[in-house]
């Protein structure tokens, strides 16, 4: 297996990482599924082929394997303790239960019916945007749409949105390759905040249920069980979470590929465009697994423990499924992306986030459509994750 070194903080990567991803798959006419990436020190799936098998493949997950767990260090035991709670990091049976019980409350009916508050919330933001002068499309439109969706789905009060907004993004810090002790503690007293702040607001539901989908996630049963207070906690922090990370990231980064290439999204081309803007430029770009085995795949034989990132954000440029992947084409016809994973941990807000990008990219373009960028966009040093530090535009 091939070693490359290239540091995710570097800023010539963090502005385009694709040139790399590049590197690391090869020539053309032989390309590599593996990868070692030595800033991680682990091997990386890098191909399409490869990246869609391991998502799938049971002898892999996102479980540490018993032996090798350790304790926490005692500044991060608050983060860990909403951690091993998380459908991210469990496996059989433990997730079996655990997404059974969510996907009984966070049903397509229960997202599909929450198009008129994104149309109407859409309306209102745009509706403020500043005329005749420069403004930040990230923080007026793109952070406020799924963190108000999302606490409304849940139903915690919607004005809790800015603290909401700055737990999660300490949190998610934790992931990216900037971590240092100072992210860690902030991380850690956010995920203490949280958990404290959901804790008083789950009892408060519990002796008064609403229709919303923290009193529906308490009710829901799966063969005798529900969900304990740590898991709902964690589940609606997950939620949180995710949901609102990835769905910025993705309205940013389609609105600055729209606009850097002057095209525009309709009703009709909407389903096409979110796509493309899923494949073209993702907001998570490495998601890592263990393996469970011994077992030997694409020419690599790996041990039980051993680890491998899978690069979405490569296997969604892999020439072998799509034709000049590196353009961005909205009229491509749908093929399976890895943005939102695959197999068990297939990420569970993909129609919402699917659907808050068709309603809402649609919406700005027709009420906008004399939007233009007013400053070059740049890239935040997020990695793993990939998203804008701000989207400078006029209308």
């Amino acid at each position: 297996m091939q070693r490359f070194s290239q540091s995710p903080t570097d800023p010539s990567f963090v502005q385009n990482p694709y040139a790399f991803y590049e590197t690391l798959r090869g020539a053309q006419d032989c390309p590599n599924d593996l990868a070692f990436w030595e800033a991680y020190n682990m091997p990386c799936a890098v191909s399409h082929r490869a990246v869609s098998a391991l998502l799938r493949d049971r002898r892999f997950g996102r479980e540490i394997p018993a032996e090798l767990t350790q304790d926490p260090p005692a500044h991060l035991k608050p983060f860990y303790a909403v951690e091993q709670h998380s459908l991210l990091e469990l496996e059989p049976p433990s997730h079996t239960r655990l997404r059974g019980l969510v996907l009984r409350a966070f049903t397509s009916r229960r997202i599909k019916a929450l198009t008129p508050e994104i149309t109407t919330l859409s309306h209102r933001l745009i509706d403020a945007f500043p005329q005749d002068q420069s403004f930040d499309l990230l923080s007026a439109f793109a952070q406020p749409i799924p963190i108000i969706v999302i606490c409304r789905l849940l139903g915690i009060p919607e004005e809790m949105g800015p603290q909401l907004l700055q737990w999660s993004n300490d949190m998610v810090a934790m992931y990216q390759a900037r971590r240092d002790h100072n992210v860690e503690q902030r991380a850690a007293d956010a995920a203490q905040a949280f958990s404290d702040y959901l804790r008083a607001y789950v009892q408060t539901r519990r002796k008064s249920p609403a229709d919303d989908l923290i009193s529906h996630l308490i009710s829901a049963e799966e063969e005798g069980t529900r969900l304990s207070t740590d898991e709902l906690i964690t589940t609606c922090i997950l939620l949180l979470n995710a949901g609102h990370e990835a769905t910025v990231h993705t309205l940013g980064n389609g609105v600055k590929a729209l606009l850097e290439h002057d095209l525009r999204i309709t009703p009709d081309t909407a389903d096409t465009t979110v796509e493309e803007i899923l494949r073209h430029d993702p907001p998570l770009h490495m998601f890592t697994r263990y393996a469970y085995e011994e077992i030997t795949l694409f020419g690599h034989r790996f041990q039980r423990g051993d680890q491998v990132a899978l690069l979405l954000g490569a296997a969604n440029r892999d020439a072998a499924v799509w034709d000049a992947p590196q353009r961005f084409d909205p009229r491509r016809p749908i093929q399976t992306n890895t943005s939102f994973g695959a197999g068990l941990h297939f990420c569970i807000g993909a129609p919402l986030a699917r659907l808050e990008m068709r309603i809402a990219l649609t919406i700005l373009f027709e009420r906008c459509p004399q939007l233009r960028l007013s400053a070059p966009p740049h890239y935040a040093n997020l990695y793993h994750f990939h998203g804008l530090e701000r989207l400078m535009v006029r209308v």
